[in-house]
């Protein structure tokens, strides 16, 4: 890096603030699975909207890249930098006051989604987003990942969640809005490509008194598939509808220190209901209708429900325990779900004799998790066979995780031209220069 580059990142954040110790820098210089690392000229903390700017104008001039980082929780890689300046937002990480009146929250682009979600408690509501990484993953990268978890069902995304932002354009210029347009749109599962997003106004959703959960067990897939649409619409209080299959609740519940409460092997589903008042008859009621049930463990009381979250939270860490995995989150169309699953397994082994695959994720909504353990971080092959099998069966390469850089080059398996085109477009119009996150959301060539 120029010396004239970090004399303008001094000026802009402070010296302080301006980090090139490689043994700082190698923690922003890899992704949380370990399979992606990268190289950081720089890490800068910015304090303020302004400051991001001068960042942003400092790094365009000497045409360098920026990559705008949070909590470092994704899995794609895209907030691995190569060659780039690391732009953390970890001092953006103030909560303004909250108006219970109006059910809205302001929270810096780094404030983590448990600080969001204890706010909300205080203020006598909730937030409508929820995932496993509540203690590390932040606004910001909720935001430009446009995250789902375990709530979409019932609250939608977290585009849904926002109401107005504050962020910087690669010029440096701070918009709150745009005549004309929607800014939350715009940004918004945009992978920090199209703007550093520094501040959110966000929504809460009311604080139910009640909960009730249920670890199912069905037969396969095609039963999971079929009693989280019945359960979808049985229930106006269903607030989560989760698939585990046997392999990630055999490896959750081991790591965790339990059993796995069926006898018999074979996918589950954890449902829960909330409400403003007792929800226990209400989900046994949804149960006593459900479609292929062969088995259930219910609990209403905070230690029981732990107990079952954790069989279904426990899965990511759990899954890297046993070795550095092959992230592949996806979308099917309901009714292709069964099949995919079914033919994954020989897909895998076709490509990698012995690999270990786990399958969890938000079955109601047709967004799967698949893992897979046992290729070298680099041997993309396996990608390339299950999102290609993605594609074919009319689905999405990518669904809540984003594409990032993992999946850039698979990106038009799914992507019209067009839509590829106009994406094109409107990041040469706010980022002339490709400097913000180079490499992330830019299409190439499927790899054969």
């Amino acid at each position: 890096m120029k010396e004239g580059l970090l004399a303008a990142l001094r000026d802009a954040v402070g010296a302080e603030s301006a980090v090139t110790d490689p043994a700082v820098l190698a923690a922003h210089e890899v992704d949380w699975t370990g399979r992606f690392r990268g190289r950081a000229l720089a890490l800068v903390r910015p304090g303020s909207a302004g400051e991001v700017g001068q960042v942003l104008r400092a790094c365009v001039a000497a045409g360098v890249g920026v990559v705008p980082q949070g909590g470092n929780t994704g899995l794609v890689a895209g907030a691995v930098p190569r060659d780039a300046v690391v732009l953390s937002t970890a001092r953006f990480d103030a909560l303004g006051q909250s108006d219970p009146g109006a059910a809205e929250l302001t929270a810096g682009a780094g404030a983590t989604l448990e600080r969001v979600q204890r706010a909300a408690i205080d203020a006598g509501r909730a937030f409508g987003v929820d995932l496993a990484a509540r203690g590390s993953a932040t606004v910001g990268g909720m935001i430009a990942t446009d995250a789902g978890g375990i709530h979409r069902l019932r609250y939608g995304s977290m585009r849904r969640q926002v109401l107005g932002l504050e962020a910087v354009l690669a010029d440096g210029s701070v918009v709150r809005g745009l005549p004309g347009h929607d800014l939350v749109e715009l940004v918004a599962g945009s992978e920090g490509t199209l703007a550093v997003i520094t501040e959110a106004r966000l929504g809460l959703v009311p604080s139910w008194s009640h909960r009730a959960t249920a670890l199912i067990s069905v037969d396969d897939i095609a039963g999971a598939v079929a009693a989280a649409e019945h359960a979808t619409t049985t229930s106006p209080e269903l607030e989560a509808v989760e698939l585990v299959d046997a392999a990630s609740l055999a490896l959750a519940a081991a790591r965790g220190g339990q059993a796995v409460p069926f006898a018999a092997p074979g996918p589950a589903l954890l449902v829960e209901l909330a409400g403003d008042q007792p929800m226990l008859d209400a989900l046994t009621a949804v149960l006593s209708t459900l479609p292929g049930l062969r088995n259930a463990v219910l609990a209403d009381d905070g230690p029981g429900r732990r107990r079952l979250w954790a069989l279904r939270e426990g899965i990511t860490e759990a899954i890297a325990s046993v070795g550095v995995p092959h992230k592949l989150d996806v979308g099917l169309p309901m009714a292709k779900l069964a099949g995919f699953v079914e033919t994954l397994g020989p897909t895998v082994e076709g490509v990698h004799a012995g690999a270990g695959v786990f399958v969890f994720g938000h079955v109601a909504l047709g967004n799967l998790h698949v893992n897979v353990v046992g290729p070298a971080p680099d041997d993309e092959r396996v990608d390339d066979a299950v999102l290609r099998l993605v594609a074919d069966l009319g689905g999405e390469v990518a669904a809540e995780h984003g594409i990032g850089r993992a999946k850039a080059r698979w990106l038009s398996l799914a992507r019209s031209p067009d839509a590829l085109a106009m994406h094109a477009r409107i990041k040469g119009m706010l980022d002339p220069g490709g400097l913000l996150n180079p490499g992330v959301l830019e299409a190439g060539p499927p790899s054969r």
